[in-house]
């Protein structure tokens, strides 16, 4: 496919970013990009729009781009599908490895539709269910677990994920996390779609809030809505109407501040998960810089699933590029990626796991002014020719390698999009791999 001079080819990693100066052919600079999520089309878009002149290539390991925009968010949010990091972020608690323990990456592939994560089978049987880590995806995960199906029916979520919360078991969802309201990650937009929830009440802690209304004066404007609207939910009575809809509605859901995960305790079999030893936290320091500190106080919460949204984590790819594995990044300067001239990174590889889509759109705009400076200065030098993805199209036609063209993933749309209008949804996306490519090459 060919688009202002932009070519997408499958194959490569989703998980990362990366953004290569291959020089020129003939009087066209040339840029590889690895990874089609929204980092990837971001840089690519600027860099088209800064340089008409210049070629770009992105690749992509799977049949289809797009990376998490198509996989990483809750399917009732299409106008946010955004960003991706291949790698979880581990608890590093006993018993995080038994059955019934899922990081929320893998939860949010199962229910998009992730190839690598259709084989996940989470046990849905218990009444409680908790999820550690309060960032939109913790509560786009609670959202799913919670929703009316007459809703989720009219999303692209699959239909194994479909017909598994169907026979769903679930009525409560905690959402833990170890400071406090002035601290939480998530979006008002978000907490408020929580407390709306059809069929599902919020259930506070209200000793949680203390001092926390004294606080709201210092706080930045969209801070300060989150917290009253926490606020609001927790310690004001509703009116007539919201009382009679809580009283009726057979789901739950609730914050819970001050925790921190201790161990993953097991049913007497020791085979899966029976329920979670939270530490009380308290906090030193006020604002974004408190510091959540122990007790010795534990509490123990019944559950049968746990679900750790304690954030994603981009992975090295090369071992000669500088990566802080702490941070989980490769060492740059606005995208520069250090003591590695004619390379580039954005989304995640470049920030570590933070911020929503236009977060990722600012980034990825700044490592593509950062090429495009580097090219009109001539720190890159544009006069140098090389063959670009003919290069990489002659190594694939030798190791028997049939790239996935743009023009063969409209037709593993078409075929989705038709196959969701049969059942009434947007979209009924293709769920192996194998499945994938019969489509594209038919």
């Amino acid at each position: 496919m060919l688009f202002s001079g932009l070519k997408l080819w499958t194959s490569g990693r989703t998980d990362v970013l990366y953004v290569y100066f291959t020089g020129s052919a003939g009087c066209s600079p040339k840029v590889c990009i690895v990874g089609s999520g929204p980092a990837g089309f971001y840089t690519a878009q600027q860099l088209i729009k800064a340089r008409q002149d210049v070629e770009v290539d992105i690749y992509e390991r799977l049949p289809v781009p797009f990376g998490l925009v198509r996989f990483g968010v809750a399917p009732d949010h299409p106008e946010v599908k955004s960003y991706g990091a291949e790698g979880n972020r581990t608890m590093g608690v006993p018993g995080e490895d038994l059955a019934g323990v899922h990081a929320a990456k893998d939860f949010v592939g199962w229910y998009n539709g992730l190839p690598s994560c259709r084989q996940l089978r989470p046990d849905l049987s218990s009444e409680t269910a908790v999820i550690l880590g309060q960032g939109n995806v913790a509560l786009d995960v609670a959202r799913v677990l919670l929703s009316p199906l007459d809703i989720l029916k009219m999303t692209d979520i699959t239909q194994p994920a479909l017909e598994a919360l169907a026979e769903s078991q679930v009525r409560r969802v905690l959402i833990v996390g170890r400071r406090g309201p002035v601290q939480v990650a998530c979006t008002v937009k978000e907490v408020r779609e929580m407390v709306n929830l059809p069929n599902a009440r919020p259930e506070m802690v209200g000793a949680d809030f203390e001092g926390v209304a004294e606080a709201l004066k210092d706080l930045p404007r969209p801070r300060k809505r989150l917290t009253e609207l926490m606020l609001k939910t927790a310690l004001e009575v509703p009116g007539e109407k919201e009382q009679q809809r809580r009283s009726e509605a057979s789901h739950a859901w609730g914050f819970r501040f001050f925790r921190s995960p201790v161990e993953i305790l097991a049913d007497p079999e020791r085979s899966r998960t029976a329920g979670i030893r939270l530490a009380v936290n308290r906090l030193e320091g006020s604002g974004e810089g408190a510091r959540a500190v122990l007790t010795g106080e534990v509490e123990d919460v019944t559950c049968g699933l746990v679900i750790s949204s304690i954030g994603y984590k981009s992975l090295p790819i090369d071992p000669s590029l500088p990566f802080d594995s702490r941070k989980a990044i490769v060492l740059n300067n606005m995208g520069r990626v250090q003591r590695a001239a004619g390379l580039y990174c954005s989304g995640w590889l470049k920030t570590g796991p933070t911020g929503v889509i236009a977060t990722t759109m600012n980034n990825s705009f700044d490592t593509a002014r950062s090429l495009v400076e580097d090219m009109d200065l001539g720190t890159l030098d544009v006069s140098v020719v090389k063959p670009g993805s003919q290069s990489v199209a002659a190594l694939l036609e030798k190791r028997g390698v049939k790239p996935v063209t743009f023009s063969d993933w409209e037709k593993i749309d078409r075929v989705e999009l038709s196959r969701g209008e049969a059942v009434g949804k947007p979209r009924e996306k293709l769920l192996t791999v194998e499945e994938m490519l019969q489509v594209a090459r038919s």
